[in-house]
């Protein structure tokens, strides 16, 4: 059996989600971002709890509290992964599994975008999650493994998100915290907050689009939120636009931002 050749025109005439990622400092406004994209088509990934800045917001909600509630979902919305075993995440049987438990994934069809909200809390579920596995433990005296517990949270938060990649018609939207630390040459560095450095590296090359929703100052000082898009930028915030449609700085409004990089592009 050979591989199926996708053509070119199959290939364009695929929709394929935007895959991004929104930072900002708490408080700045991302969660209200949900106030610029269509409620009717749009599920909103709570695990923050904080939806007060868009109570009256006409879309539906889903509330995971655990990491395999987490995990659960991804596969419910991205389909199994035929390269797994069945005792493994994402798998055909996961899948199976999910679907027997919350019905026909067919429902999920009414919306184009997930906005998850936050990663930072994503990260935490799972971490907690990886410190009771048996990896956490040595196999020697059975004390707790700081080292094991953040080695297996790496491989399942970045498993989490590569599923979530691999949603092909759905954008995916993961909002979260923007730290702002000094290095040792007492300079500003920012870096999505995630529990552990290995997520947080590999993050920016699983997503096609990396936003920092950030306070500029105007030339006569006036301080406003703007998005910045593009990884070369005064500020050293990060950023990385994939579809190459953006300028260095964008309006702060995600609905227009998603329309300007998936309109049709000029041949």
């Amino acid at each position: 059996m050979s591989l199926p050749i996708i053509t070119a025109d199959q290939r364009l005439a695929e929709r394929r989600g935007v895959k991004g990622v929104l930072v900002g400092k708490s408080g700045i406004g991302k969660t209200s971002q949900l106030w610029t994209l269509k409620p009717t088509a749009t599920l909103f990934f709570d695990l923050e709890a904080g939806d007060l800045a868009v109570e009256g917001w006409a879309g539906d909600t889903i509330r995971p509290r655990t990491w395999q509630e987490c995990r659960d979902f991804a596969v419910y919305i991205g389909g199994p992964n035929p390269a797994l075993r069945d005792d493994q995440s994402y798998s055909q049987a996961h899948y199976d599994q999910v679907c027997a438990q919350y019905g026909d994934p067919a429902m999920l069809a009414k919306y184009s975008l997930i906005f998850v909200d936050s990663i930072t809390v994503a990260g935490r579920l799972c971490l907690q999650w990886a410190k009771g596995q048996p990896q956490a433990f040595s196999e020697k005296t059975g004390k707790p493994d700081t080292r094991g517990a953040y080695g297996l949270h790496a491989s399942e938060l970045v498993g989490w998100l590569t599923q979530l990649q691999h949603v092909r018609d759905k954008d995916i939207w993961l909002v979260g915290i923007l730290d702002e630390k000094l290095d040792d040459f007492n300079r500003k560095v920012f870096s999505p907050q995630i529990e552990g450095s290995k997520a947080a590296l590999e993050l920016p090359g699983i997503v096609d689009q990396v936003i920092s929703m950030v306070v500029l100052k105007s030339d006569d000082g006036t301080p406003y939120r703007a998005f910045v898009c593009q990884h070369i930028n005064p500020w050293g915030y990060p950023a990385k636009d994939r579809s190459g449609r953006l300028e260095v700085v964008e309006e702060p409004h995600l609905g227009r931002l998603i329309s300007k990089i998936t309109a049709p592009r000029a041949q």
